[in-house]
């Protein structure tokens, strides 16, 4: 029997040409895997097909985090480049990061982004994270915006493009905060959550912002010797009366993803969800691989 501890568990081969580096222009035209739990069946399907799958009064849970253009490429006074990942923000000017190369860093000293924009770059902690603080301290998150960059993941192997603004976000993000994408709501467009709202389907939202816990890698030879880091998020009162309704009904409460489904899962002290860990039913719609049409 494995060792579930065992980090060497997890490991799989995941082939570099089967991982798709532009998305579908059509959301919903992206594969979908569909397990029935009851008899085993497997059936491969497109994303448009879950609307058959999800019944009038169940809750939908959507993260609705928006990345931000989190990474910044600047230059020491010597000319030197490096590149600025920010992580969370700490005060109204002040964000902690990581810097890459970091050994071009063996100081604590400013960062030039732009004519407009310059930050003040700490030593890192034990975690190799620092501190930056931006100049001007009013109105630089406007420069960010104009002059960032989308954090695209490592296995996404080219520089992020204008339209990833768009498309390396869900349709429904509104809170600023991410820096990376909930992944497994990418495949939603607007005409598909109509379909589901039509349908008599409850859609709620919870934020969590992705951060350090979600892609810092594994380093630790146990899973449970790895240091989270942690994320912020929030249940909104409406989603934790839909969710406790769904649960008294007897009806899914269906989490879009690990983001959705672990702000759930850490919640229920702190936004009135009831017994989420042993009366919630959940279904964790992860699409992992969106592939194009030429693969």
């Amino acid at each position: 029997m494995p060792d579930l501890l065992d980090l060497e568990t997890y490991n799989y081969q995941l082939p570099q040409e089967l991982i798709a580096q532009y998305p579908l222009p059509d959301r919903g035209s992206s594969r979908l895997l569909h397990l029935d739990r009851q008899t085993g069946d497997v059936s491969h399907l497109t994303f448009r097909d879950i609307v058959s799958h999800i019944n009038p009064g169940e809750v939908l849970i959507l993260n609705s985090s928006r990345v931000i253009p989190a990474r910044l490429f600047g230059r020491k006074d010597n000319g030197t480049q490096v590149e600025v990942l920010l992580v969370n923000k700490l005060s109204d000017s002040t964000w902690r990061c990581m810097v890459h190369p970091g050994k071009r860093l063996k100081t604590e000293q400013w960062i030039e982004f732009s004519p407009a924009l310059k930050g003040f770059v700490s030593m890192p902690d034990e975690d190799g994270l620092r501190e930056i603080e931006f100049s001007p301290a009013q109105g630089y998150w406007q420069i960010i915006e104009e002059i960032g960059h989308m954090p695209l993941p490592p296995y996404i192997c080219r520089i992020d493009e204008a339209s990833d603004r768009n498309r390396y976000q869900t349709v429904y993000a509104t809170e600023p905060g991410s820096v990376a994408a909930p992944t497994a709501g990418l495949h939603f467009d607007s005409g598909l959550l109509d379909e589901l709202k039509q349908k008599g389907v409850q859609i709620r939202y919870v934020v969590l912002h992705v951060g350090l816990g979600t892609f810092l890698p594994v380093k630790s030879e146990r899973i449970d010797q790895h240091k989270m880091h942690s994320e912020y998020c929030t249940v909104p009162k409406e989603t934790a009366e839909a969710v406790n309704s769904a649960i008294a009904g007897d009806r899914r409460v269906i989490a879009v993803g690990s983001t959705s489904m672990r702000t759930l899962e850490v919640s229920p002290m702190r936004a009135g969800l009831k017994a989420v860990h042993t009366g919630l039913t959940s279904l964790s719609i992860q699409v992992i691989d969106s592939r194009s049409p030429a693969l």
